[in-house]
């Protein structure tokens, strides 16, 4: 491929040498440079690629795309027949100029975006799942994973680098999937991980306090200006209008707006909320009035639960109109990590929850509260490396809002888990709720399970879809679907 052609839809200064050259591979780490390699220098928290051109020169890079002025010794050792092109921000050139490697696939696919604090994973599950039902073979990016046709790749980042999200798109294009749906998160947006091109449908689901800190975003402002740059950037944006931020969202929105809700006034409104119980499993129900009219049911407990079903039959609308088979999956719907419900005694439920700090935990056990259940058993820990605040915050969140606590260990990393729980005690204290500390989880779970009473909610915070635990900087396998069909068989449960 042409150098030229990759360039084809950037702004671009030749500093040095001919865009007609050859391109074998396109390049953003170093190390993995090789003969006739585009190799793009990104400036990152930790280096910078600029101050590698000269190796990935040597290892036989044949065009270099620079963001910053090269050093005037640098540019002497250029040699002649390399071509130095230089553009206003690498990380952008790079999504563009991996969308036009991969030949565009975005093009060939319809693009659904979800972005918001909570919800985003569940959604954009709810919506695959629609949508394969419907004969729409869709693929997923996201936090947990990226699916593409039978093919499941384990998450690093909610939304991965520009050159692995077109990669996957091009994956998917080969698998023939004919939509796509991702996770888009604030960082991604802000790094410019989803350039270089055009959502089909943008999704708001909901905003508050997070991400928030030195390597994220400055203040709430500037979480919240980034979290809307997705409707600049899609051909119609669909809004949670009940969120106190939608309008802030829709400010600058250059996409046709639609809406859902169950408080204002929308395109489509949930009313007569209901929730039930059948052994083991908590769910929510409600009529769907607007552009369609249907009664929903949930397996998956929570107000939280209408929204992300609100949202995701706003877009699968847009696919079909069979309103019973929409009806049907949702009813079906389980999302591995999302206030997943386990299978263990008709007695009480056993869930599985992603929630690793305060506000999601709050949020989480508030919901629970609503169904007057016997008790909550609230099992978590905290990981190890990181601010030690969500510790003592957790600690006190589960001892107000649950009956019992059960502390315990959850990815201690380089440091010691009775040091960790310490810590969530200093929090537990604050408030009266009864306790005890297991920092062995499996020995955890089993004494949360093998003491659950008739009515009890048990959740197991902090884990979620994560299938190990980290240990001194080793991951160790440790699924909690497996230490439960484990602690089953030792119970004879």
């Amino acid at each position: 491929m042409k150098l030229v052609k990759l360039l084809e839809k950037l702004d671009y200064k030749v500093i040095k040498g001919n865009v007609e050259t050859e391109i074998e591979h396109l390049i953003r780490d170093s190390r993995k440079v090789g003969t006739g390699d585009i190799f793009v220098c990104i400036k990152g928290a930790n280096s910078n690629g600029h101050d590698f051109v000269l190796d990935v020169i040597e290892k036989g890079a044949k065009a270099v795309v620079i963001q910053e002025d090269l050093k005037t010794e640098v540019m002497e050792q250029v040699p002649e027949g390399i071509c130095l092109v230089q553009v206003e921000n690498s990380r952008k050139a790079l999504a563009f100029l991996s969308a036009a490697y991969f030949d565009y696939p975005a093009e060939k696919l319809i693009t659904i975006g979800v972005t918001g604090t909570k919800g985003k994973t569940t959604t954009t599950y709810m919506i695959q799942s629609v949508l394969e039902r419907t004969g729409v073979k869709t693929g997923l990016i996201g936090t947990i994973e990226t699916v593409i046709g039978d093919t499941r790749i384990p998450a690093c980042n909610t939304t991965p680098e520009s050159y692995v999200v077109q990669e996957s798109f091009a994956k998917m294009v080969e698998e023939g999937c004919k939509a796509v749906v991702m996770e888009v998160s604030s960082q991604g947006l802000m790094l410019d991980r989803v350039a270089g091109f055009e959502f089909d449908y943008g999704i708001f689901t909901n905003l508050s306090q997070d991400h928030i800190g030195p390597n994220e975003h400055k203040d709430f402002e500037d979480y919240m200006h980034w979290k809307s740059v997705l409707f600049e950037h899609c051909k119609t944006g669909i809004f949670n209008v009940d969120d106190a931020h939608a309008k802030d969202m829709m400010r600058n929105a250059k996409c046709k707006i639609e809406t859902f809700g169950m408080e204002q006034e929308a395109d489509l409104k949930a009313s007569n909320i209901q929730l039930f119980q059948k052994p083991g499993i908590l769910g929510i129900s409600y009529d769907l009035s607007g552009k369609v009219t249907m009664p929903v049911e949930i397996d998956i407990p929570g107000k939280f639960s209408v929204y992300n079903s609100l949202t995701a039959i706003s877009v699968c609308l847009h696919f079909t109109d069979d309103i019973e088979l929409i009806e049907k999956v949702l009813s079906e719907i389980r999302v591995k990590g999302r206030v997943e419900m386990i299978d263990v005694s008709p007695d009480f439920t056993v869930m599985i929850d992603y929630a690793h700090n305060a506000m999601s935990l709050e949020s989480l056990l508030k919901s629970l509260r609503e169904y007057q259940p016997k008790r909550i058993v609230t099992l978590f820990g905290c990981g190890g490396n990181r601010d030690r605040n969500r510790r003592f915050e957790m600690g006190e969140v589960s001892s107000k809002l649950s009956d019992f606590t059960i502390i315990t260990s959850d990815n201690p990393r380089f440091e010691e888990p009775e040091a960790i729980i310490e810590d969530i005690l200093t929090g537990v204290k604050k408030a009266d709720g009864k306790y005890i500390q297991i920092p062995d989880r499996k020995e955890a779970i089993k004494y949360a399970i093998e003491h659950g009473q008739k009515g009890d909610v048990i959740v197991l915070a902090g884990k979620g879809h994560e299938d190990y635990q980290e240990i001194k900087g080793v991951k160790h396998k440790m699924d909690e679907r497996v230490l439960i069909s484990e602690i089953k068989a030792e119970l004879n449960l």
